[in-house]
């Protein structure tokens, strides 16, 4: 009887350290994540990012919740905001766009920082190699820098075999605009292209900028992708058609709201691989040992029905190599 008493008892007490072991866990399991976005955080890579995490098993407000913070269009705000979600102690940060990552790695070199939808994290000096990100940060970049701008611009001449002049807007507070930005004068001069470049650091710029590269006769605008050019995403494609000029961009949103041509990788898609990256590091990976990706294939979306309005025939063979054609 003593025997049942003592076996009875150990039972009990390997039953409640499993219970109060499962019941740890499940309060672990209610990870924190902060979300740093530029400009904003309730876009399109903001639910492809949220629907791949429910794929994967994180729900937000069952086991999972975010904390989000986003300046509004209001970039100077990043490094404060960045700074309070460093404070509210998350698992870790998720960065959205070169500047959400600056501010995140500039604010902590502690919490994990998962990064999208920046070009060259390697460049910018937020990780030592792709293969090796070492530190505290990693996830997906968005370009593979090998003669992209000759493929950009290469595309263009295609398009408009005789134009001469093109426009090009970009913004040097974007750090991914001075990186790349170097490497498109040769590539241009190669193609027989002269440059216009229009530093422009609000969208407030853009419309007086279209008017001038038309007085400047430009034929064809190249716009860097930047937050302040990609929000709303029908405002720079509608002026440019309104002046007449065919246009470029990397933001493949771009062309599907009015542009002529995007060449860029698929954000949506780039948005789930660091979902993924997210699920590993809240499973226990170490950010440094994670290597950063890069875009294996970029998309070419034509709009044709801009391609109309502006009396432009495309080519067929550039017609036949488009991912995505818009009538």
């Amino acid at each position: 009887m003593r025997r049942f008493a003592v076996t009875v008892s150990a039972v009990l007490v390997v039953l409640l350290s499993f219970a109060s072991t499962a019941t740890a866990q499940s309060l672990r399991r209610m990870a924190r994540i902060g979300m740093l976005c530029a400009p904003a955080c309730k876009v399109s890579f903001d639910e492809a990012f949220l629907d791949e995490l429910k794929k994967i098993g994180w729900v937000e407000g069952t086991n999972i919740t975010i904390e989000r913070k986003d300046p509004d269009y209001h970039l100077d705000q990043l490094p404060a905001l960045a700074s309070d979600l460093v404070r509210s102690k998350p698992d870790l940060i998720v960065a959205f766009t070169p500047h959400a990552a600056r501010a995140a790695k500039n604010a902590t070199s502690d919490i994990p920082i998962v990064i999208a939808l920046v070009a060259d994290p390697v460049g910018m000096g937020l990780a030592s190699s792709l293969a090796q990100p070492g530190g505290n940060l990693t996830g997906v970049a968005t370009m593979d820098r090998i003669d992209f701008g000759g493929k950009f611009l290469g595309i263009l001449r295609e398009v408009l075999p005789q134009a001469k002049r093109v426009a090009v807007f970009l913004n040097t507070l974007n750090e991914m605009h001075r990186l790349v930005f170097p490497e498109t004068p040769a590539a241009a001069a190669k193609l027989g292209f002269q440059l216009d470049v229009f530093d422009l650091r609000e969208a407030g710029e853009v419309p007086r900028a279209i008017a001038a590269a038309k007085a400047q006769r430009a034929e064809a605008l190249d716009i860097f992708s930047d937050p302040i050019f990609s929000f709303p995403s029908n405002r720079v494609p509608d002026l440019a058609v309104q002046a007449g000029l065919p246009s470029i961009s990397f933001d493949l949103d771009f062309a599907r709201a009015g542009g002529l041509i995007s060449y860029g990788p698929d954000f949506l898609a780039l948005a789930r691989i660091g979902a993924r990256y997210v699920d590993r590091i809240l499973k226990g990976a170490k950010t440094a040992e994670l290597p950063i990706e890069q875009p294996t294939k970029y998309l070419l979306v034509i709009n044709l029905k801009t391609a109309k309005s502006l009396g432009i025939e495309i080519p067929a063979n550039v017609l036949a190599r488009a991912d995505e054609v818009i009538e």
